[in-house]
């Protein structure tokens, strides 16, 4: 695989020519049958990717990187207090003795397989081993609520589950099996088998369709990779927060394998043998991408790891990863930062350890307010690189393309759109909006290789969700606008704007200003009904630690900083001190059910939600 070296140049051509720009990208992955075609826009705007292509993505994440020795996976474990390492060899051995074992149980292509698993090697191989046989793995979140993990499996129908026996917290043990057995209660759909992983923390009660990973690969054939056509779905992945009947985002194999290849260089400049980290979770598109397919696609070394930024044990957690297993690159999200910044805002942590072999730091899942950036700057030494995409994309929408032409870094801008991505700007009835002025951020169709084709067993609904606002575009659900370089800004959710008698306001412009001063970790700021201005802005901050300063001094201070940045249109003058905001187990601030209790309405307490104590602690603050 060969990148063009210059950005304008490849992002021009991959919206002019797709195939003449992916069809030789896809040359990075091996194929069974190679692709003569790379966009099918027959059935648009159903459009399909390397329709004639034929290919495995286990073996392409695997088997073709046994010979070279490398390690693939390292596993590192604060909670439980192991570690591991696996060569590319006997990481494919393991998956390949799984997909066997799956095999004996019925398992073949087009099956699902629902993973609920913490963050251990095995959810890693049950993923792969669905691949190797072209089977269709659905992870949900080890810990979802017996009612969300029913709906999924309900709408998926899975033919086994597999899951482990707990899930490890710095503060508790998660047992999941008895979620998984309420979750069976309530589902209409019942799975053939449930196999499970013991834990010696919680060791679950087997009942008499469960069966013991262990027990279950002692009797199993190694099973080969199947090939599967590139438009086979590779996996369901559902999305956070879904209400009712959940929305199963689908990701195809070929244009996932092809898209995530290329990206792994061209955006994040890892290659084979480089230590890539994702301090996420599998149970997220972030984990999917950059945690499993990607690293191991590209050759590379993965670090898959069961613990928190803070508390397991410390605030030098990553810093201690980083420098253990000479991480070049850290992916995360801007809140485990925060978190970071708020225990240790001087980073006195850092000094203990050599990160010397440490290149880049690359920040999604929210906003990166500019606050942040400078800290992890300031104290990181290395550049930090906001990105910006959704789960429903798969691999980044926009980025400072370290691989391919690393750029002049804006703070509050995750810089220029990817090639592939044909960004747009739009107004209410679906016009073009010029430099400056900000909009509802779309995605012209075709979207690029990797992104979801449509939605888990109804293309109605993908179509009615995501191409009716405008006929012919992507609508991502974000507002924000492009300057004259053609950097983009987003600005949050276009449900983040707000209105204050008559003028549109965004909260993240808000947000950016109050997480400038000094005393603040983190913010949010959300619109709550006025029966005169319509809405008017609430904000919220957390301190951080050993910041020394009076409540009324600091709303003072806030107050006057929004009406110097914003404007006395913003009207902005109540504020809150809380201990912690609301978040979703992926870093995302709760901002909608914030809004809806602060509007007087019964909000329930989220699937997605990372601690419900916080919001319980918050209700009676919204309410006033």
């Amino acid at each position: 695989m060969t990148l063009m070296a210059d950005y304008r140049d490849a992002y021009c051509r991959s919206l002019a020519d797709p195939d003449g720009f992916w069809l030789p990208a896809a040359e990075a992955i091996d194929w069974v049958t190679p692709p003569t075609r790379a966009v099918d826009a027959d059935h648009a705007p159903l459009y399909r990717w390397f329709p004639d292509g034929v290919l495995n993505t286990c073996y392409n994440a695997l088997d073709r990187h046994v010979d070279s020795g490398r390690t693939a996976l390292v596993y590192d474990s604060p909670v439980t207090g192991s570690k591991a390492t696996f060569t590319y060899r006997e990481l494919r051995d393991e998956v390949a003795l799984f997909a066997g074992a799956l095999a004996g149980l019925g398992v073949a292509t087009g099956d699902r397989v629902i993973i609920y698993m913490p963050m251990v090697p095995r959810a890693v191989v049950a993923m792969l081993a669905c691949a190797r046989l072209g089977a269709i793995h659905s992870v949900v979140f080890g810990g979802f609520a017996p009612k969300e993990l029913a709906s999924r499996i309900d709408d998926a129908k899975p033919k086994v589950i597999v899951a482990a026996s707990a899930g490890i917290e710095p503060t508790r043990v998660v047992e999941y099996k008895p979620i998984i057995d309420e979750a069976l209660r309530l589902s209409e759909h019942q799975p053939d088998t449930v196999v499970i992983t013991q834990r010696p923390q919680a060791v679950a009660e087997m009942g008499a369709r469960d069966v013991d990973w262990d027990d279950l690969t002692a009797t199993a054939t190694p099973h080969d990779c199947v090939p599967v056509p590139a438009t086979h779905p590779a996996y369901i992945l559902y999305t956070s927060g879904t209400t009712g009947r959940p929305k199963g985002v689908v990701r195809d194999t070929g244009g996932h394998a092809v898209a995530l290849a290329w990206s792994l260089k061209a955006i994040y400049d890892i290659g084979p043998g480089d230590v890539f980290w994702t301090a996420s979770d599998v149970g997220w598109v972030v984990g999917h991408s950059y945690i499993v397919y990607a690293p191991l696609l590209a050759g590379a070394t993965t670090v898959l790891y069961e613990g928190k930024p803070v508390g397991t044990p410390d605030a030098g957690a990553f810093w201690r990863v980083i420098a253990e297993h000479g991480v070049q690159a850290l992916f995360t999200a801007p809140t485990a930062f925060r978190a970071i910044k708020r225990v240790d805002p001087d980073a006195t942590e850092l000094a203990k350890y050599d990160l010397s072999k440490f290149r880049t730091l690359f920040l999604a899942g929210e906003r990166l307010d500019p606050e942040t950036y400078h800290w992890a700057t300031e104290k990181l030494g290395v550049p930090v690189i906001d990105h910006w995409w959704q789960t429903e994309t798969g691999w980044p929408i926009c980025a400072n393309l370290r691989g391919l032409e690393p750029m002049p870094i804006k703070p509050g801008s995750p810089t220029v759109p990817v090639p592939g991505y044909d960004v747009r700007i739009l107004d209410g009835v679906g016009a073009e909006l010029p430099a400056g002025q900000e909009g509802a951020i779309a995605i012209k169709l075709p979207l690029p290789p990797g992104c979801l084709p449509t939605l888990w067993g109804d293309d109605q609904r993908y179509i009615d969700s995501y191409l009716s606002t405008y006929p012919g575009y992507y609508l991502t659900g974000d507002g924000g606008y492009v300057d004259e370089d053609g950097y983009v800004y987003v600005m949050g959710r276009t449900d983040d704007v707000i209105n204050v008698a008559g003028h549109r306001l965004s909260t993240g412009a808000m947000e950016a200003v109050l997480a400038a001063h000094p005393a603040v970790a983190e913010c949010a700021v959300i619109g709550v009904h006025d029966s005169l201005k319509g809405q008017l802005p609430r904000g919220f901050v957390v301190l951080k630690a050993g910041a020394e300063i009076d409540e009324q001094t600091l709303r003072d201070e806030l107050v006057a900083a929004v009406r110097r940045d914003i404007g006395p249109v913003a009207a902005f003058r109540d504020i809150s001190v809380v201990n912690g905001l609301p978040k979703t187990r992926s870093g995302k601030i709760l901002r909608k059910t914030m809004r809806g209790i602060a509007d007087g309405r019964d909000e329930p307490v989220p699937s997605t939600i990372e601690d419900a104590a916080v919001l319980d602690a918050l209700r009676p603050i919204l309410r006033t």
